[in-house]
């Protein structure tokens, strides 16, 4: 059964960072382009980064978190993570994490499965 177990949310003050981590079990996740997505509430799931299958170099991280966030993978562990810096109160979500099964935007949560069951992190003072 393939599972996808994210974690590393928290309370964090503004300016801080948090590490999140997406540990996979029944799949290699080095074999799938894997994405973060986030959800704020009342809103929309957001994609916020995504890293390409393989080895492959290609990231995709959007508008409001580059500079600021950092997707990468540690094959040996089968785990992706999301190195989130100068965290601002606009980041406060829940934090999913998710492999792609579908070609089309690496922004689009419906071409992902297998989805975490999300981590809460909170920006405040």
């Amino acid at each position: 059964q393939v599972q996808l177990a994210d974690s590393g949310g928290g309370l964090v003050q503004p300016g801080g960072s948090l590490r999140l981590s997406c540990a996979a079990s029944g799949i290699a996740l080095v074999d799938f382009a894997v994405g973060w997505f986030r959800q704020a509430p009342g809103k929309e799931r957001e994609g916020v980064s995504c890293i390409e299958k393989d080895n492959r170099d290609g990231r995709y991280n959007s508008d409001s978190v580059k500079g600021r966030f950092t997707i990468s993978r540690d094959n040996a562990k089968n785990t992706v993570y999301l190195q989130m810096n100068s965290l601002k109160p606009e980041d406060t979500a829940v934090y999913y994490c998710a492999r792609k099964v579908l070609i089309g935007r690496d922004n689009f949560p419906l071409n992902y499965g297998s989805w975490g069951q999300g981590t809460q992190v909170t920006v405040s003072s």
